[in-house]
C-alpha cells in the first residue's frame, strides 16, 4: 500500500506540479486509496473520511482549481449523492434488498464535490463497467456467490481519481469516437 501511495503521489505531483492544485489532488489521492482498502477489507467506507473529503473539496472550488464554477461542484456533490441514492432505493423497491451502502452515495458525493457534475458520468460509467467485469470474474473463476456482496467503492474511487487526471480527455475521446469525428 505504501508504494502504491508512494508512486500514485509522485504521479500526481508531477501532472499538476507545484502548486495549491497538486497538494489538493495528494490529499484527494491518499483518502481514496485509504477508503479502497478500508471498503475492500470490512465493506465500509468511514464517515471521517468522506465527509470531510467532500467539504474539503467543495471548499477548494472556490479557487477554481479542478472546475471553473464552484457551483458546478456544489451540483456535483448532490449530483452524485442522489444518483446512487435513487438507484438504491428504486433496487430495495423492486427485490426487498440493499443493492450498496450510503458510504458508496457519499463517496460519489465527495468525487462531485471535487470534479464538479460533468464528470459523474465518466465516474459511474467506468465504475461501474470495471466493477461489473470483476464481479462476473469472480463468480465465474473464483465460484463466488452471487448473494456475496462486492464492494463498489474501490471502482468509484478508482474512476474518481482517473477521472481527476485525465477526465477532460477521456471525455473529449468519448464525444469524437462516438461522434465520428
Amino acid at each position: 500500500i505504501e508504494l502504491v501511495t508512494g508512486v500514485m503521489t509522485a504521479f500526481v505531483a508531477w501532472h499538476f506540479g507545484f502548486g495549491w492544485a497538486a497538494a489538493g489532488a495528494m490529499l484527494l489521492t491518499w483518502a481514496l486509496i485509504s477508503l479502497t482498502v478500508i471498503d475492500y477489507d470490512h465493506q465500509l467506507l468511514p464517515d471521517q473520511i468522506t465527509l470531510p473529503c467532500l467539504w474539503v473539496g467543495l471548499l477548494l472550488s472556490s479557487f477554481h482549481l479542478y472546475t471553473v464554477n464552484p457551483v458546478d461542484n456544489i451540483i456535483g456533490a448532490v449530483a452524485g449523492y442522489l444518483s446512487l441514492w435513487s438507484i438504491y432505493q428504486l433496487f430495495r423497491l423492486v427485490t426487498g434488498k440493499e443493492g450498496m451502502g450510503y458510504g458508496d452515495f457519499k463517496l460519489l458525493a465527495l468525487l462531485g464535490a471535487w470534479l464538479g457534475w460533468q464528470a459523474l458520468p465518466v465516474v459511474i460509467l467506468m465504475s461501474s463497467l470495471v466493477g461489473a467485469v470483476v464481479g462476473v470474474g469472480l463468480i465465474a473463476f473464483r465460484g463466488r456467490d452471487r448473494s456475496h456482496a462486492i464492494p463498489f467503492g474501490p471502482y468509484l474511487a478508482a474512476a474518481g481519481w482517473i477521472t481527476l487526471l485525465w477526465g477532460d480527455q477521456i471525455s473529449t475521446t468519448y464525444l469524437n469516437w462516438a461522434l465520428g469525428q
